[in-house]
């Protein structure tokens, strides 16, 4: 059931495959039911780490961790408005992703040239216009993505860092709140003593601050996603140099090779003279005014210098990539985002920690669900016990 993608996809589902005729409203009013229950339970363990009576959590055999952030997008209407859509407006949820690894210790850089697909002229325009557009207000980024060209496939290297268990957190909740429960998550799962560990997020504000405040202490690592700063050098090297020309695409693999190789310094003095050559942007000009491109460009890499060490990063078997968080939601997205999806706040907060919960490889689901819980109607006489 928390696999479709919708109430009525469920529905079908049941009555097609395990002859089981539940209305979709019946499954709404259950789903969001358990989910609220989940999130209680949740909350009470979060709560419980900030009174430092969170029982310790198991020792891990894993020797590396990696905490991932980010933001989705959640379609929102006013709650306790009866049915219909009023007040539609979007929400950002915030993603974490939890991940034990295997992989090892270099000496040396184990790939000091960048992959080929960064050189690659299409691809790279391909992620730059997706980073971009993760970077625009909601309406654009419920679009769909670039689709991949076709025939590419993604190969395993021998020297990728390999995923072990993968734990999942999903909420509506502010910044701050939700960085405690990022912290409990690392408490609980004994995260904070592996022998190397990496925090790896783009560059909102936000996610620093819940590394700062929750991170740090512990020793993560941090790390700047190498995605989304290719999107910023792309998008500078077309301001500075014209937008698809041949000078522009050397100015881009000349940033990228120095962004790969750790010369951060060079990459933020050369794009402060391109921005410092086109002028200052007016406060009123466009998104795509070349002025504006180049003062964003330096901006975040003046902001991020510090986490951009990316030969030490992968001389550390620590991944430079946030695409674990961002696949992950996709596929939340899947079950709570889309034209015709619009939540009020519990309902979505209910559905989230049901897809995070299942998301989990950790029997998350199968934990609470054994755990006991009051039996009450949901709708119709004792249809609930029926059915569990």
């Amino acid at each position: 059931m928390q696999k479709a993608a919708s109430f009525q996809d469920a529905s079908d589902d049941l009555r097609e495959l395990a002859n089981v005729p539940l209305a979709p409203s019946y499954l709404q009013k259950l789903s969001l039911r358990i989910g609220q229950e989940w999130k209680d339970l949740h909350d009470a363990e979060v709560q419980a780490f900030r009174d430092g009576g969170l029982p310790p959590g198991a020792v891990a055999t894993a020797k590396v961790a990696v905490v991932m952030v980010d933001g989705g997008r959640v379609q929102m209407r006013q709650d306790q408005a009866g049915r219909g859509v009023r007040a539609r407006h979007w929400r950002e949820s915030k993603v974490a992703c939890l991940l034990t690894l295997l992989s090892k210790v270099h000496a040396i850089d184990p790939r000091p040239e960048p992959p080929q697909k960064f050189l690659d002229r299409s691809e790279a325009a391909r992620l730059a216009a997706e980073v971009k557009s993760r970077g625009r207000g909601a309406a654009a980024r419920a679009k769909p993505e670039a689709a991949r060209p076709s025939g590419t496939r993604r190969r395993q290297r021998a020297d990728r860092p390999k995923k072990l268990v993968r734990t999942v957190l999903a909420s509506l909740a502010c910044s701050e709140e939700f960085g405690w429960q990022v912290a409990a998550e690392v408490e609980r799962r004994g995260l904070g003593g592996m022998e190397r560990k990496g925090y790896i997020c783009d560059g909102q504000k936000y996610n620093w601050s819940i590394y700062e405040m929750h991170l740090q202490p512990w020793g993560f690592v941090p790390i700047l996603d190498f995605i989304h700063l290719l999107g910023y050098l792309y998008g500078a090297a077309q301001a500075a140099q014209g937008k698809g020309t041949e000078v522009a695409w050397q100015c881009y693999e000349r940033w990228l090779r120095w962004a790969w190789s750790g010369r951060a310094r060079a990459l933020r003095e050369e794009l402060r003279a391109a921005s410092a050559r086109c002028g200052p942007p007016p406060p009123d000009c466009a998104e795509e005014d070349p002025r504006k491109v180049l003062a964003e460009a330096v901006s975040y890499v003046s902001n991020n210098e510090k986490r951009m060490d990316y030969p030490h990063y992968r001389r550390l078997g620590l991944p430079i990539s946030s695409a674990a968080v961002e696949s992950t939601i996709k596929q939340l997205n899947r079950r709570v985002k889309g034209s015709e999806k619009f939540w009020v706040s519990g309902g979505a907060e209910a559905m989230l920690q049901l897809r995070a919960a299942y998301l989990s490889e950790d029997d998350r689901a199968g934990r609470y669900g054994a755990m006991p819980r009051p039996r009450y109607r949901a709708v119709g006489e004792k249809r609930i016990n029926k059915t569990l």
